[in-house]
């Protein structure tokens, strides 16, 4: 049997995703991957990093505006084939094939970024959902990022606006809905540590770790 697996997490802003994601990733002692999967991407495709910055759980929008709206080639295997448009669609393959390659190396977490849609297919895998109370998540963005509760709620509104797109645009489920994932879990009720706890005990049960 495989040995490897994954732990895929979904977040809304300011519910402690992140830092739940990292933790138990420690004490799984398996990879942890969130915003290094745009440096990853960058590197193996010998494409800008600033492109999957902008692309980053954005839906495609035909062709990145600006700069971004000129043809680049992609490289491969020392050749220059036909261009391709660098749209967030195309972006969205290069970090697919990233976290795929990721996966079949290592057991591994994986933060956002579809990445349990890109591994549906994977033997062994757990899909979590982090969400939280209002007044947690305003709490934690205003003391991560020293904003106002006005700003913070904005901000909360924007980026998971931008993330439930980004995710039902791609995997064809919903963002955050229950049937979309293995455990959805209010943050906020229990609190990271023991959401953390809690989590591993799913995990750990649901592989037979």
């Amino acid at each position: 049997m495989n040995s490897k697996y994954v732990v895929n997490i979904g977040r809304q802003l300011g519910s402690g995703g992140r830092e739940i994601g990292e933790k138990l990733a420690a004490r799984l002692d398996i990879g942890f991957y969130d915003k290094e999967l745009i440096r990853l991407a960058s590197e193996e495709s010998g494409l800008c990093r600033e492109f999957f910055e902008k692309a980053d759980e954005r839906t495609s929008q035909g062709i990145i505006g600006g700069l971004f709206g000129m043809r680049f080639p992609f490289v491969s295997d020392g050749a220059m084939p036909t261009t391709n448009c660098l749209s967030n669609d195309a972006l969205f393959k290069v970090q697919s094939d990233v976290i795929r390659r990721l996966a079949a190396e290592r057991s591994c977490l994986f933060v956002g970024r579809c990445a349990d849609y890109i591994l549906r297919d994977h033997p062994r895998c757990v899909n979590v959902f982090i969400s939280g109370s209002d007044e947690e998540r305003i709490g934690r963005i205003c003391r991560m990022y020293s904003v106002s509760e006005h700003t913070a709620e904005e901000m909360m509104a924007k980026e998971d606006k931008k993330r439930s797109e980004y995710y039902n645009y791609y995997s064809y489920k919903m963002w955050g809905a229950a049937a979309s994932y293995h455990l959805c879990i209010d943050s906020s009720i229990l609190g990271i540590d023991a959401t953390v706890d809690f989590v591993e005990q799913f995990v750990r049960k649901r592989l037979g770790l």
